[in-house]
C-alpha cells in the first residue's frame, strides 16, 4: 500500500521542507497556527529589524477594536489597497472542549454550519423542521435497537431513517449559502476545525461588508443543523479514509494516545468512530449553545473597510445575539511525563519515525524560541536535521516538524518525524536524530546561525501578515488566545531579544529523555 497520507481539507501547517509524501501528515493534525503564502513581498526593504519595527508600528496603528455589549470581540484592520475585505470569526473552541465519547462534535460543526438557517436554506421550514423532529425520534429508537442486539427492528428502523432522509432534502435548498456568497463576489469561502478553534472565513468585495454583517449573524443567531445524518455519512467516511484506512493517520492518532496520558489533546480531532456515529443533533446543539456564545466569539475583518462603519453595521446585526455564560474551560491535568517512552505499530506503509516532546503553551515566555529551534534543525535544505539525516547520510527521503501539536492552547508536542528511505530503518533515523538534538545540547550556536534562525522567523512574521486573510487569522487568533492581538507585533521584540545561550537552554530542557515519546511505523510482512 502507499504510504502517502491524504491531505485534509481547511487545514494548513509550516514545518521543515516538505516532499508530497509529508503534506498530508502535517495537515492532518490541523496544526496551532495558519500561516497564509503572501500574495507579493512587502513593498518595502524589511530586512532587518530596525526596518521591519517602524513597518510593524505603522500596521499595528491601523488596527482599532470594540466589544459588544454581548461580549462578541470585533478588530478591524484598514487597509485601503484594493477594493476587497477579509472576514474571520473564531470561536474558540475545538476539540479539546470536548469530554470522552462525545468527540467529533466541534468538527460536525464546522460542516452544519453552512447548512443555513430557518431562512436560507429551505423551501419551507415549517414543514421541514417537521420532518427533522421525526429524524431525530428515529436516530434515537436506532441507537436503542442496536443496544439491544434486535437486528430487525434496526433493519426497519434504518430503512424509515432513509425515508425520512429523503422527504426532509426535498425541502432543502442545496449550498444556497454558498451560492449567496459567491453571486456576491466572495472568495475562499471555508472553515477548519482543530484542537483548540473553529473558524469561518471569506473574502468579499468592499461595498458587501453589510452582506456579511446579515449572513455572520443569521449563520450565529439562527443556525438549523439539517442534514445532519447526511453529514454524518460524510465524516465517517472522512474517518475511514484519513485515519482507519491510513497507515499514517493511525500512527497520528496513537501517538496522541501514548504521549499523552490524560490532556485532552489525547483526542482526535475529527473524533473516534463509535463516538460519530452516536452523535445526535441534541449534542450538537448543546455543544453550540455552550460554546458559541458572543463572548467566546472573536472577529477580525481586514481590508478596504471604515471602522466607524464597521461599528454600526456590528451593532445592528450582531448584538442582536443574546449573551451567554463564558463556557468552562476544559479539565488540563496532565502530569509530567518522567520516563521516555516507545512504541511501534506494523501496517502495510512505508516505514515513518516520529518522535515527540512536550514544550508549553503559547502564552509562555519562550514560545518564540521553540520556533526558532524548530528552524535550525528542520527549516529547510540548509537546517542541520536535513543535512545530516537526507542530505549525507541519505537514511531519510525528507524530515518535517510540528511545532504546537497537536494545539498550542495548552501544553503541547514538539514532533520531528522522518520518511525511512530505502534500505534504511526508523532506528536509523532516530540514531542521527538523537546526535543533533545532542549537539543542540551540548554546543552553542554559531553567530551565523543564529542571524539565519532570526532572519527566517522575520520573515515567518511578515508573510503572515502579508495578506488580509492572513492578518485577519492572526488578530482574531492572538486576540482569543493570548487575551491581546497586540501581542503579534510584539513578536519581532521578542526574537531579535533571543540569545543562542537562550536557544541551548531551552533545547537542554525540551530534549530530555525522559521528555520523549518515539514512534515507529513498520511495514507489516505481506500476507501470502
Amino acid at each position: 500500500m502507499n504510504a502517502k497520507p491524504p491531505v485534509v481539507h481547511g487545514a494548513r501547517a509550516r514545518s521543515g521542507r516538505l516532499r508530497p509524501t509529508l503534506i498530508g501528515l502535517v495537515a492532518l493534525v490541523s496544526l496551532w497556527l495558519w500561516w497564509p503564502v503572501a500574495p507579493a513581498a512587502a513593498r518595502e526593504p524589511l530586512q532587518t529589524a530596525q526596518t521591519i519595527q517602524p513597518y510593524l508600528d505603522r500596521v499595528a496603528e491601523a488596527v482599532t477594536e470594540f466589544t459588544l455589549d454581548n461580549g462578541m470581540k470585533f478588530i478591524v484592520m484598514e487597509r485601503h489597497q484594493a477594493p476587497v475585505v477579509s472576514f474571520m470569526i473564531h470561536a474558540n473552541v475545538g476539540a479539546v472542549d470536548e469530554v470522552d465519547g462525545k468527540t467529533g462534535i466541534a468538527h460536525y460543526l464546522e460542516h452544519l454550519a453552512f447548512k443555513g438557517t430557518s431562512r436560507i436554506g429551505t423551501k419551507d421550514f415549517a414543514a421541514e423542521k417537521a420532518v427533522l423532529t421525526q429524524l431525530d425520534g428515529v436516530f434515537d429508537n436506532l441507537l436503542a435497537a442496536q443496544a439491544a442486539n434486535d437486528t430487525a427492528k434496526t433493519a426497519e428502523l434504518q430503512a424509515k431513517l432513509a425515508d425520512l432522509e429523503k422527504e426532509a432534502a426535498s425541502y432543502v435548498e442545496q449550498n444556497q449559502y454558498g451560492q449567496i456568497v459567491q453571486q456576491a463576489g466572495g472568495v475562499g469561502l471555508n472553515a477548519t476545525t482543530s484542537a483548540d478553534e473553529t473558524r469561518y472565513f471569506y473574502s468579499l468585495p468592499a461595498n458587501k461588508l453589510e452582506l456579511w454583517m446579515s449572513l455572520e449573524s443569521e449563520r450565529f443567531l439562527d443556525p438549523v443543523f439539517r442534514e445532519f445524518y447526511e453529514e454524518k455519512n460524510v465524516i465517517l467516511e472522512e474517518r475511514r479514509m484519513r485515519v482507519d484506512n491510513s497507515p499514517i493517520g493511525t500512527m497520528i492518532e496513537r501517538f496522541l494516545e501514548e504521549a499523552f496520558v490524560s490532556h485532552p489533546y489525547r483526542r482526535p480531532v475529527i473524533g473516534y468512530q463509535d463516538d460519530l456515529f452516536t452523535a445526535t443533533r441534541k449534542d450538537v446543539k448543546t455543544f453550540y449553545d455552550t460554546y458559541y456564545g458572543p463572548a467566546n466569539l472573536t472577529a477580525a475583518v481586514v481590508g478596504d473597510v471604515d471602522p466607524a462603519e464597521v461599528k454600526r453595521l456590528a451593532e445592528v446585526y450582531f448584538s442582536r445575539y443574546t449573551a451567554r455564560a463564558v463556557p468552562p474551560e476544559p479539565a488540563v491535568n496532565e502530569p509530567p511525563q518522567t520516563a521516555p517512552k516507545e512504541f511501534s505499530l506494523a501496517l502495510p506503509t512505508e516505514p515513518w519515525y516520529l518522535e515527540g516532546y512536550h514544550r508549553p503553551s503559547l502564552n509562555h515566555p519562550d514560545h518564540v524560541i521553540y520556533g526558532m529551534i524548530e528552524s535550525l534543525l528542520v527549516g529547510g535544505r540548509t537546517s542541520r536535521i536535513y543535512k545530516t539525516v537526507v542530505d549525507d547520510a541519505g537514511v531519510a527521503l525528507d524530515i518535517g516538524s510540528l511545532n504546537g501539536f497537536p494545539g498550542n492552547r495548552y501544553e503541547n508536542i514538539f514532533l520531528i518525524y522522518g520518511l525511512t528511505a530505502p534500505g534504511h530503518t526508523p532506528e536509523d533515523i532516530g540514531t542521527l536524530f538523537a546526535q543533533e538534538l545532542q549537539r543542540l545540547q551540548r554546543e552553542t550556536i554559531s553567530p551565523e546561525e543564529l542571524a539565519r534562525v532570526k532572519t527566517q522567523a522575520r520573515a515567518g512574521l511578515l508573510q503572515s501578515l502579508n495578506s488580509n486573510s492572513g492578518m485577519a487569522a492572526l488578530l482574531a487568533e492572538y486576540q482569543a488566545k493570548t487575551g491581546d492581538w497586540r501581542n503579534i507585533f510584539n513578536n519581532l521584540k521578542t526574537i531579535e531579544a533571543v540569545s543562542a545561550a537562550d536557544i541551548q537552554r531551552v533545547a537542554q530542557d525540551l530534549f530530555r529523555p525522559e521528555n520523549r515519546t518515539v514512534g515507529k511505523l513498520v511495514q507489516a510482512p505481506s500476507a501470502e
